[in-house]
This record gives C-alpha cells, sequence and structure tokens, in this order.
C-alpha cells in the first residue's frame, strides 16, 4: 500500500473510532467538526478505493483531490507568482501590461533599463537617426480599394482583427464596435457573421465570410446571394473579406465548442445547437484559384463595389504564386490580402495545428509583398498583416516588411479586459469576454471598455508614428525590410529582408528571377488548382546569400 492508503485505513477505522469516542464523551463544536471531517474522509477515500476511474486516487485517496485543484489554477499561479516580465507565452507580462497601460492611458515608461536580452538570437531592432523626423498628418491613413472597386475604404494602421459573436461575448462585441468607431478604425466581423451586437454602435465593419459562409448561407451551406446582398449593402459595412484559412489552426475549420452556442448565435449562423460548430476546412465556394476570384468578382458586384480581399495563412509557396498566376490570367483583382500568422491565437484549435503550421507573420507578409511586387499589381492590392501585435515596434515591424495596414485581436480583448487566463474554449472567461454566460458577460461596461479600446488604438499609433520618426521617415510607408534588424545565430546583425532577396517589378512575368528559390515556386504554381507538392528543399539563408 501507498502511504496515503495506510493513511486512509488509519483515519477510517481509529480516526472514527476516537471521534465517536470524543463526541459521545465531550460532545461540542470541536469534537463534532472532528467527528465529521473522520466520516466524510472515510466515505470519500472509500468511494475513490473502490470505484473511482482515476488511478492516482486509488492509491492516493482523498488527497489527490488537491492536485486537481492546484492543478485547476496552474495558469494563474504561474502567471502571478512564478513567470518573470519577459518569459510568459503568447503575451509576456511586459507586453499585457503595456497594453492595460496604453488602454488606460497610464504612464508606460519603463526605469532602469531594458530586461531583454539584446543579443538573444532572432531578437529584432531598428537603427534610428541622428535626423528624426515627424510623419505627416496625410500619412496617417490608406486608402484601400483597386481600380474595379467604387467604394474605397479610407482605413486606419491599426485595426481590429477577426472576432466572431459566439466566440466573443455581445458586451465584448459591442466594447469593440463602439470603441472602433470612437478611434476611427475598422471592426472585423470574424466568420460568425453581422450581429446586430456590431450594428448597434455604428462603427466600420468588415465582414468577414468564413468557410460556413454564416450569415449568407442556405440550409445546405451553400452561399445564398440574396441574404449576402441585403447585408453587404449596409452603410456600416465598408469591406468583404473571404476567409480561406487562419494563421491558428490553417487547414481547419472555425471551431465554435457546443457550450458557447446559444439559440441567438444558432439563429445568426443557421447551426444546430446540439454540437461544436465546426467550419469546413476548405470554403464551398473557393476550391480553386480561379473560383476563388470568380467569387470576389461576384461579392463585389452584390456589395455595390466595396473593397473585396481574402484573408489566408501562407504554407506552401508555390499555391499562393498559383493564385498570382489566376490573376494574371482572369485579369480579377483582390482589393487586399490579409495575411495571417502562424502565432495568431483563436479560442479553440487542435495543439498540432497551432504549433506546427503555417508560416510567422513576418514571413507571410513579406512573401506576399515580394510575389505581388514580381507579378507587377503590388500597387493595386493592399496588404493587412494579423498576427500578435502588442506594440508599436509590432505594428511598425509588420508595416516595414511589406504590410500596408494592421489588424490586432487579442491585444484589443485585453484593452477591454482579457486576463490571457485561457479559458476561451470553455464558456467560463473570468472577465466576461470570451464567454457566452450571461452573468459573466454584464461584467462588461460597454462604455468604459469602448473608451479603453480607443485609448489603446490612439496610444500605440501615437508611440508608431514617434518610433517611424526616430529612423527618419515621415511616412511610414516608406518603410523597407532593411531596416529591421535580425541578430543572427552568429551574434551579428542582418536585415530581415536578406532571409529571401526581394524581386523587382513585374519579374515573375517577365522571366527574370534571379532566386532559385523563387524560380522553383513559380514553375510549380498552377492557376487551375491550390495544390502543390512541395518538393523544394530549404536551405539556411546566412548560407546561401
Amino acid at each position: 500500500m501507498t502511504v496515503m492508503q495506510k493513511v486512509y485505513w488509519l483515519i477510517a477505522v481509529f480516526g472514527n473510532v476516537l471521534a465517536v469516542y470524543v463526541f459521545s464523551t465531550q460532545g461540542g463544536v470541536v469534537s463534532s467538526s472532528f467527528l465529521l471531517f473522520t466520516l466524510s474522509y472515510s466515505v470519500i477515500g472509500f468511494y475513490d478505493l473502490r470505484y473511482s476511474k482515476h488511478s492516482l486516487n486509488r492509491l492516493y485517496p482523498v488527497v489527490a483531490y488537491i492536485r486537481y485543484f492546484l492543478e485547476s489554477y496552474r495558469v494563474e499561479i504561474q502567471q502571478y507568482f512564478i513567470a518573470n516580465d519577459t518569459e510568459e507565452k503568447p503575451f509576456n507580462r511586459e507586453q499585457r501590461s503595456l497594453v492595460y497601460q496604453r488602454a488606460k492611458s497610464v504612464r508606460d515608461t519603463i526605469a532602469f533599463g531594458t530586461q531583454r536580452d539584446l543579443f538573444e538570437e532572432n531578437y529584432l531592432s531598428l537603427w534610428h537617426s541622428l535626423a528624426p523626423s515627424k510623419v505627416l498628418d496625410s500619412a496617417k491613413r490608406i486608402t484601400i480599394g483597386g481600380v474595379n472597386c467604387l467604394q474605397p475604404y479610407n482605413a486606419s494602421y491599426l485595426n481590429i482583427s477577426a472576432m466572431s459573436f459566439g466566440a466573443l461575448s455581445w458586451t465584448a462585441i459591442e466594447s469593440l464596435n463602439l470603441g472602433a468607431k470612437k478611434a476611427g478604425c475598422f471592426h472585423n466581423t470574424g466568420e460568425g457573421g453581422v450581429s446586430p451586437y456590431h450594428l448597434k454602435h455604428g462603427g466600420d465593419i468588415v465582414w468577414q465570410l468564413g468557410t460556413g459562409l454564416f450569415g449568407c448561407r442556405d440550409s445546405a451551406g451553400h452561399f445564398e446571394a440574396e441574404s449576402f446582398k441585403k447585408t453587404a449593402l449596409l452603410t456600416q459595412v465598408k469591406m468583404i473579406e473571404i476567409k480561406l484559412s487562419q494563421g491558428a489552426k490553417p487547414g481547419h475549420g472555425g471551431v465554435l465548442p457546443k457550450a458557447k452556442i446559444t439559440e441567438e448565435i444558432a439563429a445568426i449562423r443557421h447551426i444546430s445547437m446540439d454540437k461544436d460548430c465546426v467550419s469546413p476546412a476548405v470554403n464551398p465556394e473557393c476550391t480553386t484559384p480561379k473560383s476563388l476570384l470568380s467569387f470576389v468578382e461576384q461579392v463585389r458586384t452584390l456589395s455595390g463595389g466595396k473593397p473585396v480581399g481574402f484573408k489566408l495563412c501562407i504554407g506552401n509557396p508555390a499555391e499562393f504564386l498559383g493564385l498570382c498566376k489566376a490573376m494574371h490570367e482572369t485579369k480579377i483583382f483582390p482589393d487586399f490580402i490579409t495575411v495571417d500568422g502562424a502565432e495568431g491565437g483563436t479560442g479553440a484549435a487542435p495543439v498540432e495545428f497551432s504549433n506546427r503550421l503555417g508560416m510567422t507573420c513576418l514571413e507571410g507578409v513579406y512573401f506576399v509583398h515580394n510575389a505581388l511586387v514580381g507579378m507587377g499589381f503590388r500597387e493595386q492590392i493592399k496588404v493587412i498583416a494579423s498576427g500578435k501585435t502588442a506594440s508599436s515596434f509590432d505594428l511598425l515591424a509588420k508595416i516595414a516588411v511589406g504590410a500596408d495596414i494592421v489588424n490586432a485581436a487579442r491585444t484589443m480583448m485585453m484593452a477591454i479586459g482579457c486576463i490571457q487566463s485561457r479559458h476561451c474554449n470553455t464558456n467560463q472567461c473570468p472577465t466576461g469576454v470570451a464567454t457566452q454566460d450571461p452573468a459573466r458577460a454584464k461584467a462588461i461596461n460597454i462604455d468604459e471598455k469602448s473608451d479603453r479600446v480607443k485609448n489603446f488604438h490612439h496610444n500605440t499609433l501615437e508611440s508608431f508614428y514617434e518610433l517611424v520618426a526616430s529612423v527618419g521617415l515621415d511616412d511610414p510607408a516608406k518603410l523597407t525590410p532593411n531596416m529591421i534588424k535580425r541578430r543572427s545565430p552568429y551574434g551579428m546583425q542582418m536585415s530581415i529582408g536578406s532571409l529571401t532577396k526581394p524581386l523587382k517589378h513585374n519579374s515573375l512575368i517577365d522571366g527574370k528571377v534571379e532566386e532559385e528559390t523563387w524560380l522553383h515556386w513559380w514553375q510549380q504554381a498552377d492557376a487551375e488548382q491550390f495544390y502543390v507538392q512541395d518538393t523544394d528543399t530549404l536551405f539556411a539563408a546566412e548560407l546561401k546569400h
């Protein structure tokens, strides 16, 4: 027997005898409590020894529950008492504190120097200029809309990324949308569709059409043009984004756990409540590059000429180049492409998908930017970066490698109260942000939290413009990849753009590609189908260049 099994039998036999004796002779509260303890211990322990399915309970009766209790608070214990300011994932204490401080418009400075290891491998930094500039007011917004767009949209450099009603509570959605209105940025609906809470406060909306086509699907899950048109023509809907894949779980459909599906959500999405809502891995309207572009054109027409684009996480580069070939052949172009990074967040995803699939945001944006340059139509297609943006440097780095604007999701959640408890998939979010529990959701004060969104947006952009000015530029669009320095494994700094040679304007179309890797991808690319076998062998860029 284990020690705790022996302890159990001692309490069950001698402990109960002693407790009964003391109670019968002395009575009182103390003896009653002692007897209640021994009896309870005996009953629980007997169940553990005889009937428990857990070997831990059988070997350590009663006390095994102490482990379960402590384990249930493991994340909080780690966060509050063990981890230092720079080691937590996905957002460390330093990053979260910065978001909270800027959301509250309180002091966001640090004292006594950096806590970061500036010689850490892959550490990113900037070289400043001795002639700091000032960003022009005329350079603080970006117009999205290509040659076929009739209603271009003037966007902020920082916006609220895709988070669905369902994944988030109605109060969280209202706070974000009202915050977007106050901040002057857009609010992406996420794949759950346009809900009344997205529309209530009048903030600019980007309607995301997920692979489940929620909000514009028939009973069989197919695209329904009339229901789409009804919503797309709303003045508040500024752009349409077709979701192909998500950085946190590329190759896997969106997941809304059954515990979070209410009657209202089921009605909005046109789904059942008796099982998890798992979207298809492939958008049924976009099974080939050309069918995607055809859908882009159809959606743009139905929406009255509003900007239409698509969102994806980059995997095999040749497959994206196949899409570029399809654009060249059909002459149909999206107005924007949202590049989601593998480091992006989600409310529910298989561990292997979040940990092991897809390019990171910086890699994906750099690749997409260069591919569009090489095709000769970079100027008419805007690139939106999405993936882990907490600071103005995160924003700057994405712009520098090729993005036009940036979307942020989890840090916007933090602005309205998220504490990174990582209970998003349980419906038990402790702050009311990622839950459908009415009692929890009501804890969010919409007016107050919307101000936090506005503050975070404003203060992050102010810092961003100051950072851009510190390198001597008056326009963020002048940022280039070589300005971002990466600490190599050998201790020296190298420009992040040197990982793959950039393409020249029209070089893919003109057949003037010097880089062997780019040439291999281009030759493999197919405008008729997405799938391309991954046969290219990648070598360390430092050794090649």
